[in-house]
C-alpha cells in the first residue's frame, strides 16, 4: 500500500546551502516547508573541509558544521528536512505542484528548486582518496589552504584558466595541466596566464594523483611526447566545469540553457508560475554565501505566491 500523499504550502527539492536557507525563511514566514535531499543534509557544502568566507564565523568553519547548524535552525522553525530522499518525478504544470520520490508523493502550491551541481570529475587514482586532503573542485573557496606551495589546476577550458590566475597570487607555483585538447579561451586570459611568472602550462591528460595521508605529487602523460612525468604539487585543483543535476526539472517543462543551468529572474522566478529556483543549479555564485542569499530570496518571493493565491482563493 502506498504512503498517502503529503501536503506542504511549499517544497524544496535539494537540501543543500540554498535549500536550507530557503527551508529557514520559508519557516520563519510561516509557511508548512519540507526538503527533499536525496544524499545528506547540507549537499556539497557538508564535504568542504572547511569553509572560510561565510560570514559569521571569523576562524572559518568545517562544511559539515556549517550544514548542520543550517539545518537544525530550519528544524526549529518548522520546517521538515528530509534526507536520503531522492526525488524521482515532478509535475508542476497545474496550480498544485506535486514531487514524487522513492517513498511518497508531496504536494504544495509553490516548489524551490535547489539541486545544486556535480562537479566533473576525471576519474583517476587518487582523485576520491585525496578529497578534502589536496583534491579540491572549488579554487576559491579552497585556494587559501595553499598559500606558498605548489598546486595544479586540471583543465583547459575558461574555469580552469581563471582557477589558475586565482592561484598565481596564493600559490608557489601553478602548474596548469590541460588534460584535454586546449579549448577556445575568450579574450587575452591565456596571455595573461602565460605572464605569470609562477605558472607552468603542461599540454598533457593527468592520469594519477599520489600521496599517503594528503596529495604529494600528480603523474601526467604529455601530449606531444607521449611520456608520464611527475610533478611534487600540495594541491589539485580539478576545474573541468560542473553538470548541473536537472535532468528531471528540464523533463518537467522548466526552462534551462545550453549547459543545463536553471533559467531565473532576478527574483529566482522560473518560466513555470509558482515554481522557484536557487543555488548551483542557476550557475550563479558558486559559492555557499551566494547560494544562501539566493535561497533566501526565492523563499521569499515564493511566499507572497502562496499568500497571494491563498487570497485570491
Amino acid at each position: 500500500m502506498s504512503a498517502p500523499e503529503e501536503n506542504y504550502d511549499v517544497i524544496i527539492v535539494g537540501g543543500g546551502p540554498a535549500g536550507l536557507s530557503a527551508a529557514i525563511y520559508c519557516s520563519w514566514l510561516g509557511l508548512r516547508t519540507v526538503v527533499l535531499e536525496t544524499g545528506v543534509s547540507g549537499g556539497k557544502a557538508w564535504e568542504a573541509p572547511r569553509i572560510e568566507n561565510f560570514p559569521g564565523f571569523e576562524e572559518g568553519i568545517k562544511g559539515s558544521e556549517l550544514a548542520a547548524k543550517m539545518s537544525k535552525q530550519a528544524n526549529r522553525l518548522g520546517a521538515i528536512v528530509r534526507a536520503s530522499e531522492e526525488v524521482v518525478d515532478l509535475d508542476v504544470n497545474h496550480e498544485t505542484k506535486r514531487v514524487t520520490t522513492r517513498k511518497r508523493t508531496y504536494s504544495a502550491p509553490a516548489l524551490i528548486v535547489c539541486t545544486g551541481t556535480q562537479r566533473r570529475k576525471v576519474q583517476v587514482s587518487g582523485e576520491a582518496q585525496f578529497l578534502g586532503r589536496g583534491v579540491s573542485y572549488c579554487a576559491v573557496c579552497d585556494g587559501p589552504f595553499f598559500k606558498n606551495a605548489a598546486v595544479a589546476v586540471v583543465g583547459g577550458g575558461q574555469e580552469a584558466v581563471l582557477d589558475a590566475l586565482f592561484l598565481t597570487d596564493l600559490a608557489k607555483t601553478v602548474i596548469l595541466v590541460t588534460h584535454e585538447k586546449e579549448a577556445e579561451i575568450e579574450g587575452n586570459l591565456m596571455e595573461k596566464v602565460r605572464k605569470k611568472p609562477n605558472v607552468e602550462i603542461v599540454r598533457g591528460r593527468l592520469v594519477g594523483i599520489l600521496g599517503d595521508q594528503v596529495v604529494k605529487s600528480i603523474r601526467v602523460l604529455e601530449t606531444d611526447a607521449q611520456r608520464e612525468i611527475e610533478k611534487e604539487v600540495k594541491g589539485v585543483f580539478i576545474s573541468l566545469g560542473g553538470v548541473p543535476m536537472t535532468e528531471i526539472v528540464r523533463k518537467a517543462g522548466i526552462e534551462t540553457d545550453k549547459n543545463g543551468c536553471l533559467i531565473v529572474d532576478r527574483l529566482q522566478r522560473t518560466n513555470v508560475d509558482g515554481v522557484f529556483a536557487a543555488g548551483d543549479c542557476t550557475c550563479g555564485g558558486m559559492q555557499v554565501v551566494t547560494a544562501a542569499g539566493e535561497g533566501a530570496m526565492a523563499a521569499m518571493k515564493a511566499s507572497a505566491y502562496v499568500r497571494r493565491n491563498r487570497v485570491q482563493e
